[in-house]
């Protein structure tokens, strides 16, 4: 028996050759995979080294074969996600032919990625070098010394060293582009690290859409690769008063939304941002970040790829030069150029408090718009996925399918942004104090246990609470009436938490002006349960007394009034809960003032308003008790609303009620 602590001898290659009766060169032969040994004998051999669980040593075999066996890869950074994934490709890939991996991280010096590499090259039979950043004189002199070597995000100095690069100019150009078909005529690059290759293309690629668009103007602010570059460049973003930010990559953009978020800028109602790489958090940040795509993971398994065919001097394999395409992938954190920009004013700068933004007011007069020849009615037109209200070829309203926003937020068909005749917002969308507001949906709490509001869910003996019981509604693709281009219509299916449909609903969307002041919008919207019986709860029928809220909901923006109209008097809790035939908001934001008024069609339901909290109302479907909906069974939901440029008073919102009422 072995004392505690005594070492097993080890099997050697010499004990295998004794019990397969064979020379120990022919033992060596198989274990490093030579095809010239018999088949027989090989089998023995192998049968041999399992029974007595012999481990060649890679040391030894390394130093027979002059190889071992593992490559290095050396980066910038590794905590940026990009290079991470780029190494769990070239992992990936490696290990299929016996190879490891070591990694070298140069931490941003450029200075020191030739010594470091050189180094790492020593211990390794090749390197992979990803961004680096050294000058073209010393990366010719390093391919040389350090060959076999494969360069990712850098294009080749030398015909020896294959390179793996991404077309960013063409990446950038597709990001810039997206911004200016919103609108967008002022943007800032928030550029990478000195002497980044790819900073440079992305730098060409934005130039080369702004010499193709007369009007467009990029400004230069100085960033970096990291998220807290990203965030320290707030001040200097906002300075340029640009409507739209283009962040070297997703990591930057990253900093800034979250600056953004605490000065209380909205995004993208005030600002758009825009990053690069899509690392796998892009879609789950708040908003989620439209970035332009990279296949990082391919890019270390093509780097092997290449890598492999110069170890093994496969000349005709391997390529001199691969280049990637990016693809755009468009989210929730671009959105049209704010209003009050469009007609000619100035994009908002950092507020000195933690309060958010005012909606953009209007820039443009009643005089200019009696002066212009209008037609009579507003009309629909599309506009790629969405559907714009135009009137005197100026949108009043923009309708998004939602199929971008985030799970967690109910994804829905919504309304926004809406102006007034003057261009007054009256809508907004992922406000601060609640993410999951969209302008104007059909958000629902609870339908048979499925939440179409977004957010928490309350839920009762516990309070608010987030759960994963999402579910989403589906726009069929909403198209313009061929008889009367005033009128829009939309068949969206509920899909429950589970995705299986749940709720069919068909939607009509018509506008007419009231006045030279004043415009008015129709919604109705038929809900059929043709999938089962279906419960609409709330907070309220689930014990939160008084949050009776869900069905038909109008956001509107932070002011610096709201005052609440009804018909029964003046105040938000007059209005709160009442069965008022119609509701007014009147706001005001500087020296800008609008007035607000929906009014329900058919028998009254309960408002459920906020207006100290938050500015926000709708007709509510279970204001205390659960709306039970049979199976084929429907639900109707009417409203008619009226955007009005100036404040009105008790009276004359309560005449304008009949009016439209009437008209109706």
């Amino acid at each position: 028996m072995p004392k505690v602590g005594s070492r097993r001898p080890s099997v050697t290659i010499a004990d295998v050759a004794e019990a397969a009766g064979v020379s120990r060169a022919t033992v060596s032969r198989v274990m490093n995979g030579r095809a010239s040994v018999d088949a027989q004998i090989s089998a023995r051999v192998r049968d041999a080294a399992t029974t007595l669980k012999y481990r060649p040593s890679n040391i030894a075999r390394s130093l027979s074969l002059g190889r071992t066996e593992t490559v290095a890869l050396v980066v910038p950074e590794l905590a940026n996600p990009m290079f991470q994934h780029v190494l769990s490709g070239l992992t990936d890939a490696a290990a299929l032919h016996g190879y490891r991996v070591l990694v070298a991280d140069t931490a941003q010096s450029p200075e020191d990625e030739a010594a470091i590499a050189l180094e790492a090259r020593l211990r390794c039979d090749a390197v992979v070098l990803v961004s680096p950043r050294m000058p073209e004189s010393q990366l010719i002199d390093l391919v040389r010394q350090a060959s076999p070597v494969v360069l990712v995000n850098r294009d080749s100095p030398d015909a020896s060293a294959p390179s793996i690069t991404v077309n960013y100019r063409t990446g950038a150009a597709a990001v810039v582009r997206h911004l200016v078909d919103l609108g967008h005529r002022r943007v800032v690059y928030l550029a990478g690290p000195t002497g980044s290759i790819s900073d440079a293309r992305r730098r060409e690629g934005l130039h080369e859409v702004a010499a193709a668009v007369a009007d467009l103007d990029i400004v230069e602010v100085p960033g970096g690769a990291t998220v807290a570059a990203g965030y320290g460049a707030l001040h200097r973003v906002l300075a340029t008063r640009a409507t739209a930010v283009v962040a070297f990559n997703d990591l930057a953009a990253f900093g800034l939304l979250a600056a953004l978020n605490q000065a209380g800028v909205a995004v993208p109602g005030d600002l758009s941002v825009t990053g690069f790489d899509d690392i796998e958090l892009a879609q789950y940040s708040t908003p989620s970040l439209t970035t332009a795509a990279v296949p990082q993971h391919e890019l270390g398994r093509h780097a092997w790829q290449e890598l492999h065919a110069v170890i093994n001097a496969q000349d005709d394999h391997a390529s001199a030069a691969t280049c990637f395409e990016p693809r755009l992938e468009v989210r929730a954190s671009t959105g049209p150029v704010p209003r009050s920009v469009a007609d000619g004013g100035l994009a908002p700068i950092a507020p000195e408090h933690d309060t958010p933004l005012a909606a953009p007011a209007t820039v443009r007069s009643a005089d200019a718009r009696e002066a212009s020849a209008v037609p009579a009615t507003p009309r629909w037109r599309r506009d790629g996925d969405a559907a714009v209200l135009e009137w005197s070829q100026e949108p009043l309203a923009r309708y998004e399918a939602g199929d971008r926003l985030p799970p967690v937020h109910s994804r829905r068909p919504f309304l926004h942004p809406v102006h007034t005749l003057g261009g007054v917002v009256v809508t907004d969308s992922g406000p601060l104090d609640h993410r999951h507001h969209y302008g104007v949906s059909m958000a629902v709490p609870d339908v048979n246990g499925t939440s179409y509001w977004g957010g928490r869910t309350f839920v009762r003996d516990v309070g608010p609470t987030l759960l994963d019981n999402h579910g989403r509604q589906v726009s069929a693709g909403a198209w313009v009436d061929a008889q009367d281009a005033h009128v829009l219509h939309d068949a969206v299916r509920w899909h429950d938490a589970d995705d299986v449909p749940q709720l069919e609903e068909n939607r009509t969307l018509s506008a007419h002006l009231v006045d030279d002041t004043a415009w008015a919008l129709a919604w109705r919207s038929v809900l059929r349960a043709d999938h089962g019986a279906v419960t609409i709860g709330s907070p309220a029928t689930n014990g939160r007394p008084g949050a009776g809220y869900g069905g038909w909901f109008w956001r509107l923006p932070i002011s610096d009034s709201s005052a609440v109209l009804s018909e029964h008097g003046e105040g938000e809790q007059a209005a709160h809960g009442s069965t008022s035939r119609w509701l007014a908001f009147v706001q005001r934001r500087g020296d800008v003032t609008s007035t607000w008024l929906a009014l329900q069609h058919g028998r009254p339901r309960p408002w459920f308003v906020r207006a100290a909290e938050y500015p926000g109302a709708g007709p509510a479907l279970a204001w205390d008790e659960p709306l039970k909906v049979p199976a084929g069974g429907t639900v109707e939901v009417g409203l008619t609303t009226v955007q009005v440029d100036g404040a009105l008073t008790l009276q004359e919102a309560a005449a304008l009620a009949a009016r439209v009422g009437d008209v109706r």
